[in-house]
């Protein structure tokens, strides 16, 4: 009897080391994973104040970790399924027109179109900028895993897009650095703006590192007459089994001649959203997430309420709510988000824009502002 038990033993240690070396070598020869900072790019990271004890820090205290009980819960909740987490029909988009976002090609033109979680064509000092582009069916690094897409009656993809004048990312995670995107994308964009060593990802999914710039926090950038700045946020990164925090993550200021925008990226509520206001500020407009929140992890996700008052903070005008209304990420309904946001924004009085997907928002023209997500089931 003995004699079996240490050969089942032996057995069941084989197996597990044949699936640990299987799941190694899985992540460090697929592509999708993408690559680790090397070089040049390590000693910029490695000179970053923001990089300390071997990894990107947020400006305040920030916790990534849940309780045991709380992981298995939110695991358990995911897997069963939270009712209404997803629309049960059909969403209608809006077909996306390029005449109406290009507009007069003027400095005083800014034009968004949404195309669902934190995607967005931004019209600014006549440039188009595309930021975090996830156009595959699911925001996972398998094709056949991980959230899928909402149903949309139509889907945006690369060869629909107008000249893209520069991709705009704010981190590496799926949900935001699409690699299956990235293989149409890349030889369609003249350049690509991302925070430190996300562009060693970008270069192994082959863009030329000349088409790359990757900016520290505070650091800014030309395309133009267009300044974009990499602002902080509150969040972190990683993309495989051991890079967490490797490389940085941010929010963007698009600093025209004449208008502002504000792109939040993925940002818990922290005091730096009022530092951006000051320093950078006014915005004409911020495009800031509303979705995928949590109170175990409200640190790096805001809730609904925090949205509404970090327009005041950052002092924008018009808000318009994204980071929702295309994937299945947290454990609320899938029209909690914008219902929340709404009603907070209308105790504070701020202005908001809720464009359906596709359809194009030009400031100082009438406002999309329609709920149009209570029409649905």
């Amino acid at each position: 009897m003995k004699k079996i038990l240490k050969r089942m033993a032996l057995v069941i240690v084989s197996l597990l080391l044949i699936l640990v070396i299987a799941v190694v070598a899985f992540v460090n020869l697929s592509p999708q994973f993408g690559a680790t900072p090397t070089g040049e790019r390590l000693k910029r990271i490695q000179n970053s104040p923001q990089f300390k004890d071997g990894t990107f820090q947020n400006l305040v205290p920030t916790s990534l970790d849940m309780s045991a009980g709380k992981m298995v819960s939110a695991t358990w909740k995911m897997l069963t399924g939270v009712p209404g987490a997803e629309p049960t029909d059909t969403i209608k988009t809006v077909p996306f027109d390029v005449k109406l976002f290009e507009g007069n090609g003027g400095p005083e033109q800014v034009a968004v179109s949404w195309f669902g979680h934190s995607s967005l064509l931004i019209r600014i000092q006549g440039k188009t900028l595309l930021t975090d582009p996830v156009f595959s069916e699911r925001a996972s690094f398998a094709s056949f895993s991980g959230p899928k897409r909402f149903p949309f009656d139509h889907y945006m993809d690369v060869d629909e897009l107008p000249h893209v004048d520069a991709v705009v990312l704010s981190h590496d995670h799926y949900d935001h650095l699409d690699y299956g995107t990235f293989t149409r994308l890349k030889d369609k964009v003249d350049r690509f703006f991302v925070p430190l060593g996300v562009g060693a990802h970008l270069e192994k999914w082959g863009v030329a590192p000349a088409q790359i710039t990757e900016l520290d926090w505070h650091e800014s950038a030309k395309l133009g007459d267009l300044t974009l700045v990499c602002a902080p946020a509150r969040h972190f990164s990683g993309r495989g089994l051991t890079n967490r925090n490797g490389t940085l993550w941010c929010s963007w200021a698009l600093l025209g001649t004449q208008k502002r925008v504000y792109y939040g990226g993925d940002t818990g509520y922290y005091p730096g959203l009022k530092m951006v206001g000051e320093k950078y500020g006014p915005f004409d407009i911020a495009l800031l997430e509303c979705g995928a929140y949590n109170e175990d992890w409200i640190d790096i996700h805001m809730m609904p309420e925090q949205t509404a008052q970090a327009q005041l903070d950052v002092k924008a005008d018009l808000l318009i709510p994204i980071h929702w209304g295309k994937f299945n990420l947290a454990l609320h309904t899938w029209r909690d988000p914008i219902r929340r946001l709404m009603k907070k924004s209308a105790e504070l009085g701020t202005k908001i824009a809720t464009p359906r997907i596709g359809e194009v928002t030009v400031l100082g023209a009438a406002l999309p502002t329609a709920a149009w997500w209570e029409s649905m089931p």
